[in-house]
């Protein structure tokens, strides 16, 4: 039985150095829980490792955590990617760090705490999470469907590290999945700036816990997957998207 499902894919936790320490897995829940979000997706900077403590911390309050991360491509596009299974978050993961040139300058930069679901701090990331890939665009985006995820250009209305913003187009038969927009512009207004044949989606890029769930999207599934989502992406046997919104 197809019904609505309210999404906001795009939240970082304290790990991503530009966040505050309050997003921790206790406090995305809580928010998520009073914006009345059904599914988030965690989506740090070029790392996965607080998904896991995301999920684990979910399972007693009837949300569902999508594990990914943001990918930094060569040219310093943002790429969202979104897993069903967290071992695939991983993987991309690992290929991610082998292609990460740099170390944290937490000065500079700030902390970068990988926590567990219990608030527990495990240990600090030494990457530069906030850095660059040497990763061409296309090549991150064949590496997240070859791990079974999903590609979508984060935040294309923004000037700073979005794919119309670095590149100024958006190349001819990129496979991404969809094309996210900020809270920051209407769908009304996104649909007529960016005619490109990909599906809109709308996510929050929550840095802080109020933050989240400022932008959302909704979908009509039968249950909470990639694949139907896939299928909602493409309007297809009575999955779709039904709503773009802000709070």
């Amino acid at each position: 039985m197809l019904r609505p499902f309210k999404a906001d894919f795009h939240i970082h936790t304290c790990l991503s150095p530009c966040t505050e320490l309050d997003m921790s897995p206790k406090g995305i829940l809580t928010s998520a829980k009073e914006k009345e979000l059904d599914i988030i997706g965690i989506c740090d900077h070029n790392s996965s490792e607080n998904a896991l403590a995301v999920m684990n911390a979910a399972k007693k309050m009837n949300i569902h955590v999508f594990p990914g991360m943001e990918v930094t491509s060569q040219e310093e596009v943002h790429v969202l990617a979104l897993f069903d299974e967290i071992e695939n978050a991983l993987k991309l993961q690992n290929f991610i760090y082998k292609n990460l040139p740099g170390k944290n300058d937490e000065k500079a930069f700030g902390m970068q705490v990988i926590v567990d679901e219990k608030e527990e701090v495990l240990g600090f990331s030494n990457k530069l999470l906030i850095g660059a890939t040497t990763i061409p665009l296309e090549e991150v985006i064949q590496l997240i469907h070859s791990f079974s995820g999903i590609a979508i250009a984060s935040h294309i209305d923004r000037e700073s590290f979005s794919i119309i913003g670095q590149l100024g187009f958006i190349p001819d038969n990129l496979a991404l999945d969809a094309l996210e927009i900020s809270p920051n512009i209407s769908f009304e207004e996104a649909k007529k700036r960016y005619a490109y044949n990909y599906p809109l989606t709308c996510s929050s890029d929550a840095h802080y816990p109020d933050d989240i769930g400022k932008g959302f999207t909704s979908f009509l599934l039968e249950d909470v997957t990639l694949t139907e989502i896939k299928m909602a992406l493409k309007n297809q046997d009575g999955r779709k998207l039904i709503q773009l919104n802000y709070s």
